[in-house]
């Protein structure tokens, strides 16, 4: 782990493994953190924040801005990295990097905004606030996206002069580590810490810290509601949380087919192995279309390849682990006692030369009702869901029918009909003629279940400040 600059062991000496999920073997022995590793990591943290908070703030952007450019020169081995580890084609991961890097230098871009604002009231008295920082943040991040998670959710609390300790998932650990290990070159010891370890473990500790006042997690709604919990049992903290989806895109009878099918594909994010909160998973087709559409769409996801990460070729890799490969199986078998129909997939995809890897086929699924819990729970795997609808009415009533609500994808023609979409759509962000993209600048978030906050923006900096108002009366 890296702790206030320096490689340690957990203090018991404890570890545990990380396995490759598309070859079974070993990748590597991790420390397994306990109450007394996050006690120090949060102590160097602390003992940092001091000269890291007064650090001017363009000098914060410019090391922060170095990060990035060594996340960039170590890119093509952060993407292998999270290849082994996360069972994802390379095609896709080693584009991770990359995007943490420009996220990095976007929003400490943005710094000298972070600003307070005067306010008149008389001339004997001058009126202000100030935006500080809370102190020591606490970040958990999930094994989706490994080192676009640990390098571009350092960045707001870092350049807003807060210290960080994070905790990757237990299953995607590694890139953490290297990023950390190349921001020990960059940044003072002590103001970004990586501790590694299972969630009940180091991530409990961490959340239930009394110095840490502001907590971040991404992952699954029911982790979150259990860190808003176990943060309020000790203390009144600052939440925020990117939780999961059971995200609908619908299809209107005058969408271009074609652009719905390529969105449908994307949306789903196959090549994530429908690994992702924002994955388009519910699937609205109107009446008028179901037959040819989903005829078509089960033609592209039949073509689509499965095989080793590492390799060019393949489109679909490996579920990132066995907890994840069994619940797309137990889902899968609850669909069909409900009365869903596979169309494609449904079946362990046969990759001959790794037995042993954890590879699904693309799957979709018809006569799915509303109220079947393949419609309702998220799954995070490669299983979409066909849902028919034959008015706006009852497509908005449908998507809305959950209790998530990250993000929504819509494909027609009508001007009016989107807009009316998008303004009745329970969805933190709603994609027209579009899916899965995400605007530079633009607020990342869910309402509902899906979460609180808003991240890969503006926004997303001004969370890791507090206001505070100066009245000052002249003499």
């Amino acid at each position: 782990m890296v702790v206030g600059g320096q490689q340690v062991a957990a203090a018991d000496g404890g570890t545990f493994e990380t396995v490759n999920p598309a070859t079974g073997e070993v990748l590597a022995t991790i420390p397994r953190a306990g109450i007394q590793d996050v006690e120090r990591a949060v102590g160097a943290a602390r003992d940092a924040f001091p000269a890291w908070r007064d650090t001017p703030t363009l000098e914060r952007v410019a090391a922060l801005n170095s990060l990035a450019a060594l996340i960039e020169e170590h890119a093509d081995v952060l993407g292998h990295i999270d290849v082994a580890e996360n069972g994802s084609p390379i095609r896709e991961m080693r584009k991770d990097a990359g995007v943490a890097a420009w996220l990095i230098r976007y929003l400490a871009g943005l710094a000298l905004q972070v600003r307070g604002e005067t306010l008149p009231s008389d001339p004997s008295r001058f009126n202000y606030s100030v935006l500080e920082p809370f102190g020591v943040i606490g970040r958990i991040i999930p094994f989706n996206h490994p080192a676009l998670f640990a390098g571009s959710r350092l960045v707001a609390p870092l350049v807003t002069g807060n210290t960080v300790v994070m905790k990757p998932s237990e299953y995607t650990s590694i890139s953490a580590l290297k990023i950390a290990e190349l921001a020990s070159q960059v940044l003072p010891p002590g103001v970004f810490n990586v501790v590694t370890g299972f969630g009940q473990e180091a991530g409990d500790a961490l959340v239930r810290h009394p110095l840490v006042r502001r907590l971040a997690f991404t992952g699954a709604d029911r982790t979150g509601r259990a860190i808003q919990a176990s943060a309020a049992a000790v203390a009144v903290k600052t939440v925020t949380l990117e939780l999961g989806g059971k995200n609908p895109i619908i299809i209107m009878p005058d969408a271009n087919l074609d652009d719905a099918i390529d969105g449908a594909v994307r949306g789903m994010n196959f090549t994530w192995q429908g690994q992702s909160c924002g994955s388009t998973s519910r699937l609205l087709v109107h009446s008028s279309l179901r037959q040819e559409f989903v005829a078509r769409l089960a033609e592209r996801l039949e073509a689509m390849v499965a095989g080793a990460p590492d390799q060019l070729s393949t489109d679909t890799g490996s579920m990132v682990n066995p907890t994840q490969y069994d619940k797309v199986l137990s889902y899968l078998e609850i669909a069909k006692s409900d009365g869903a129909r596979v169309v494609t997939g449904g079946e362990p995809a046969d990759v001959p030369d790794l037995p042993h890897g954890l590879f699904f086929r693309p799957t979709l699924l018809e006569d799915v009702r509303p109220d079947h819990r393949i419609a309702n729970e998220e799954i995070f795997g490669p299983i979409m869901v066909t849902i028919p609808f034959n008015t706006p009415e009852g497509a908005i009533q449908i998507a809305n029918g959950v209790i998530y609500g990250l993000t929504a994808s819509v494909y027609t023609r009508d001007l009016a009909l989107a807009h009316r979409f998008a303004r009745e759509l329970q969805a933190g962000m709603v994609w027209i003629n579009d899916s899965s993209s995400h605007i530079p600048g633009m607020s990342f978030g869910g309402v509902k279940d899906s979460g609180v906050g808003r991240e890969e923006s503006f926004d997303e900096l001004l969370s890791y400040t507090q206001s505070k108002s100066v009245t000052m009366r002249f003499a």
